[in-house]
């Protein structure tokens, strides 16, 4: 068997990579019947050089690869027919950006597994970025509030090494005693509580945040039956909502009261309530001054995120009275946070932890006759057409 890694050719660059120099060279020596080719790149973390002097092939050429592993969507006319793929296709939500690449992965009779498809027998996703996603996503936050009260300026997240850095700069920054709200305990929610936890943030419980002031920053983080409550009064489980999200309705107003900062790190389900409204922004006692939408659902379940931001230009202003951008200096904005895609900042940490979490959930699996059903379960297409788990995306793949 023949694995390719690819040259990442999405716009703008992503310098992540599936597979670390470090975990291809494991991949080889605990399956020494599979051969490793690497496309060479110009923009990836890790320098063709790093691979090369670990005795892996680089090359320009993937066409006798049978699976082929990148990150972000692959262009169209750089997809090879016949080939089994690993990536973010993008597509599973049917996202219209992307419904001619799956369009194209049909006719071309490849086999796709989208990263986010691989999941174990209770569907639960075994690989991702989010960690990452929610480690540089609060650093920004908290960033961004330095730089909208003027307490500090540190640099782009972009422009340090790793997690360790990040910390080290936060660390080093004097913060008020804010109030700093968190949604979500899934990778993303905890990547965020890990910087939170770092730079000393004390986290206190939900009755305390509401209702007690504090001399120092502290932080909570909430959970769905926290910020969301049943329409009839009724007190039920977490399984209850999961089950009845229609039945529910956002409670996350007394939040805004009293919160500085809100990092969204949450999953929002179908059906599910919107969280932040703009009725609650638009309330004269809303304290919230920034939002550092990580997860970024654009008019989503998070009323000023109006748009995706970039990593070039990370924040903007959303002024709640009239629904629309403006500078973030502007008096009546709150601060918005919403890039999305926030792991490309940190491009060495995250790759090495995706590749640590692919070794261990993915690769067994070429090799066992997939005896867990990972690649099974991950599998969207398979000889032209969806398979039995993804057909419900037959009209989107048609254009309809």
């Amino acid at each position: 068997m023949v694995f390719g890694i690819i040259k990442e050719r999405k716009t703008p660059p992503d310098r992540r990579v599936v597979f670390t120099p470090e975990e291809l060279v494991r991949l080889k020596n605990e399956h020494p019947e599979a051969r490793i080719k690497v496309e060479s790149s110009d923009i990836r973390v890790f320098k063709d050089e790093e691979y090369s002097k670990l005795g892996l092939e680089v090359t320009n050429d993937l066409s006798d690869c049978d699976v082929i592993f990148g990150v972000k969507e692959i262009p169209v006319d750089a997809l090879i027919p016949n080939k089994k793929y690993f990536f973010f296709s993008h597509t599973i939500k049917m996202q219209p950006h992307n419904q001619k690449l799956l369009r194209a992965i049909l006719d071309k009779n490849i086999t796709l597994y989208d990263h986010e498809t691989i999941v174990d027998a209770n569907n639960k996703r075994l690989i991702g970025f989010g960690r990452y996603a929610g480690i540089v996503g609060a650093y920004n936050g908290l960033r961004g509030f330095g730089i909208k009260y003027e307490l500090f300026n540190i640099p782009k997240a972009e422009t340090l090494h790793s997690k360790e850095d990040l910390v080290a700069r936060l660390k080093r920054q004097i913060f008020p005693p804010i109030k700093v709200v968190l949604t979500g305990h899934g990778k993303v929610g905890m990547g965020a509580k890990e910087i939170l936890d770092a730079i000393k943030f004390k986290q206190v419980s939900v009755d305390d945040f509401l209702t007690k002031n504090f001399t120092q920053p502290v932080y909570t983080q909430i959970d769905v039956l926290d910020y969301n409550k049943r329409i009839d009064g009724e007190k039920r489980d977490n399984q209850d909502f999961y089950k009845n999200p229609k039945d529910y309705t956002s409670d996350f107003e007394r939040f805004t009261k009293v919160a500085d900062i809100f990092m969204a790190g949450h999953f929002h389900g179908n059906n599910a309530p919107d969280i932040l409204t703009r009725e609650m922004l638009k309330a004269t006692d809303c304290r919230i001054k920034l939002v550092a939408d990580i997860s970024c659902d654009v008019d989503g379940p998070i009323a000023c995120t109006i748009k995706a931001s970039t990593i070039a230009e990370p924040f903007f202003g959303y002024l709640p009275s009239e629904h629309k951008e403006v500078p973030y200096t502007h008096p009546g904005s709150i601060m918005v946070m919403s890039v999305d895609n926030l792991p490309c900042e940190l491009p060495k940490d995250a790759s090495e932890g995706f590749g640590e979490m692919f070794m261990k959930h993915v690769i067994p699996s070429f090799f066992n006759n997939d005896k867990d059903g990972i690649l099974e379960r991950a599998k969207m297409t398979e000889d032209g057409k969806l398979t039995p788990r993804f057909a419900y995306l037959q009209d989107y793949a048609d254009g309809k």
